[in-house]
C-alpha cells in the first residue's frame, strides 16, 4: 500500500470495506463502513484465536458480498503486543491491515457523540473513521531473515539488562561486606578479582592468609598482571575492612549464585552475538555497511533489525521518518520557536543511529568534515548535538543507498554540493 497521504486517502473508494477492529488481550470488538461512514451490521466480538480470526473473515465476506465491495482494508489500534496475531494471520491472507495511532483514537472519540465514553465499541467505530480519512501507518512486520534478526536484537537487549542488573546487585554485595575490594583491584570482572570472589570474597577469609598464599592461589589461574605488591595490599585492606560480618553464609551463597548468572549472561551473550555476525552475512548490503569505518556489528543489526528489508522502501525519508528524526515547527503568527526532531518512531533504531553517529565522528574523516562544517559554516551554524542529529539523518540516507544498491561507502558523495568543499575533502 502506498505511504504518502493523498494515497493513503485514495486506496478507501467506494467499493472499499472500511473494519475497525479494537485489540484486547482475550477478544476483539470489529466494525465495519463503507467509504462515507455509513456503518453496516452489527459489532462482531470475536477471539484472539484461531477459530475467531476464520469467524472475523466469514463476517468480512458476508457484509462484501451483501454490499457489493470488492477491497477490504482492515485497520486495529496496536494494544501492547496483541495485534500482532491477528495482523501476520490477516497479511498472510493477503487483506491490507493498518495501523492506527492510539492518541489519534483518544482524541477524535469525541466527533461523533460528543462524550469521552470509552468503550470497545465506540473504540472500533472510530477506528474505522480514521483508516477512511487515511490516517494510518503500514506496520513494519518482517518475515524471513528480518524477522529472525529482530528476534535476536530483541534477545540481546533483555540479556545485556539482566546482565546490567546484577553486576549492579553484585557490586551492592561487594560494597557491604568487602567495601575496599574495589580499591585492590581496578575491574571486578578480571581473572583475579573473579577469582577471589569466588574463593575468599570476605575480609574474615583473607586476615588468616599471608601475601604469599594470595599470590600462590591467583597464580593458579592468572599469570601476567598479579604479584606481591597486589596480594599485599589484598591482605592490608582486608584488615582494616569496614564491611559488615554477620550473615556472611548465605552472603556468600548470594555472591557465588550471582557471579554463576552474570557468566551465564555473558557466555550467551558470546554465542549470541556470534549468531548475529552470521546473520547479517546473508543480508544484501550489510558487509558494505560494515566496511564503513567506525560502524560495528551491533549497529548494522539494529538497523535491519528495525527497518527489515530496504527493497521495500521507496525514498530515504521513510527511513528518516520512522527513525523519529523528521523536524517539526513551534510557530504562529510572528512568533517562530524552536524547531526539533519529532521523535515518532522507532525509538531503537533512533537510539541506534545516533549512538553510531559519535563514534563515526570520532573516527571517521567524512563524518568529521560534516560535523566540522554543520558547527562552523558563516551562516546559520548548529550547536554540537544539532549537528549530531542532522548527521543522523544523514547516515539513514547513506544506509539505504548502501542497502538498496549493494555499493560501496563513498565519502566524497555526502561530501558534494557543500560549500568549501575542497577544505572538507581536503580534510
Amino acid at each position: 500500500m502506498n505511504y504518502n497521504q493523498n494515497h493513503k486517502i485514495s486506496q478507501v473508494t467506494p467499493s472499499t470495506l472500511v473494519v475497525g477492529i479494537d485489540i484486547a488481550k482475550d477478544k476483539h470488538v470489529a466494525r465495519a463502513q463503507d467509504d462515507r461512514g455509513y456503518e453496516f451490521g452489527k459489532r462482531l466480538i470475536f477471539e484472539n484465536r484461531i477459530e475467531g480470526f476464520e469467524i472475523l473473515l466469514e463476517w468480512i465476506f458476508k457484509l462484501q458480498k451483501e454490499n457489493d465491495k470488492s477491497h477490504v482494508i482492515l485497520g486495529a489500534e496496536p494494544t501492547g503486543h496483541y495485534w500482532m496475531s491477528l495482523g501476520y494471520y490477516l497479511i498472510s491472507k493477503e487483506y491490507d491491515f493498518v495501523l492506527v495511532n492510539p492518541m489519534h483514537v483518544k482524541k477524535s472519540k469525541e466527533l461523533d457523540d460528543n462524550s469521552p465514553t470509552k468503550n470497545d465499541t465506540k473504540d472500533a467505530r472510530v477506528i474505522a473513521q480514521l483508516v477512511k480519512d487515511g490516517r494510518y501507518s503500514v506496520p513494519n512486520l518482517l518475515d524471513g531473515i528480518y524477522a529472525e534478526l529482530r528476534e535476536a536484537i530483541k534477545l540481546r537487549d533483555q540479556l545485556i539488562k539482566q546482565q546490567t542488573v546484577t553486576e549492579g546487585r553484585i557490586q551492592n554485595n561487594i560494597q557491604r561486606y568487602f567495601p575496599e575490594f574495589n580499591d585492590v583491584f581496578k575491574d571486578w570482572d578480571g581473572k583475579a578479582a573473579l577469582y577471589t570472589l569466588r574463593a575468599f570474597p570476605f575480609p574474615s577469609d583473607i586476615r588468616d592468609k599471608s601475601p604469599e598464599d594470595v599470590l600462590a592461589e591467583w597464580r593458579t589461574i592468572v599469570k601476567r598482571g598479579v604479584g606481591i605488591k597486589r596480594a599485599t595490599k589484598l591482605v592490608d585492606k582486608a584488615k582494616k575492612s569496614v564491611g559488615i560480618e554477620i550473615g556472611l553464609r548465605f552472603a556468600k551463597k548470594e555472591l557465588h549464585s550471582l557471579l554463576d548468572q552474570y557468566e551465564l549472561y555473558a557466555e550467551q551473550l558470546k554465542e549470541l552475538n556470534q549468531e548475529i555476525e552470521a546473520l547479517l552475512e546473508e543480508i544484501p548490503g550489510a558487509k558494505e555497511m560494515l566496511a564503513i569505518k567506525g560502524l560495528g556489528v551491533t549497529t548494522v543489526a539494529t538497523f535491519f533489525a528495525e527497518v527489515g528489508d530496504l527493497s521495500r522502501y521507496h525514498h530515504p525519508q521513510q527511513l528518516v521518518n520512522m527513525a523519529g528524526l523528521s523536524l517539526r515547527e513551534h510557530s504562529s503568527g510572528k512568533f517562530k520557536g524552536e524547531t526539533k526532531i519529532t521523535k515518532r518512531g522507532r525509538k531503537k533504531l533512533r537510539k541506534a543511529i545516533y549512538l553510531a553517529v559519535r563514534p563515526l565522528v570520532a573516527n571517521n574523516p567524512t563524518f568529521q568534515a560534516l560535523h566540522r562544517y554543520y558547527t562552523t559554516r558563516p551562516e546559520k551554524p548548529l550547536k554540537k548535538q544539532q549537528s549530531l542529529i542532522a548527521l543522523c539523518g544523514k547516515l539513514l540516507r547513506a544506509l539505504f543507498v548502501i542497502g538498496q544498491k549493494q555499493c560501496e561507502f563513498d565519502g566524497r558523495k555526502l561530501l558534494k554540493g557543500l560549500p568549501q568543499i575542497e577544505v572538507l575533502q581536503a580534510a
